[in-house]
């Protein structure tokens, strides 16, 4: 069973970085493309960065050039470094890993970013 446990989250001012980790056990993660979703209250859950095993990258376009995802494959951990944080940005922070064939969906716990003006 696929767990993904995520951590680095907290309170920041406007302008400042935050590094979210996350974990991941019980699956070959070659297998997995993983990513990061957010919550913000009130709001739906959006895709803010997917990562290939290949290391090919997506983001959401409030984000670019502002948030950098990355992977080691190594150690089945991926990473969201944020800068340049804006309120905005403020939302419970989900890891996601996708099945590349099953297509199926595994969720961390969650861990908020609180960013103040």
């Amino acid at each position: 069973q696929v767990q993904l446990v995520e951590s680095g989250g907290g309170l920041v001012q406007a302008g400042g970085s935050l590094r979210l980790s996350c974990a991941g056990s019980g699956a070959i993660f070659s297998n997995y493309y993983m990513g990061w979703y957010r919550q913000a209250p009130g709001k739906q859950r959006e895709m803010v960065a997917v990562i290939t095993y290949g290391g090919s990258t997506n983001y959401v376009d409030s984000v670019k050039g502002r948030f950098t995802i990355s992977r080691d494959n190594a150690k089945n951990t991926v990473y969201l470094q944020m800068n340049s944080l804006k309120p905005e940005d403020t939302a419970v922070y989900y890891c996601n890993a996708k099945g590349v064939i099953s297509r199926v969906d595994y969720w961390g716990q969650g861990t908020l970013v609180t960013v103040s003006s």
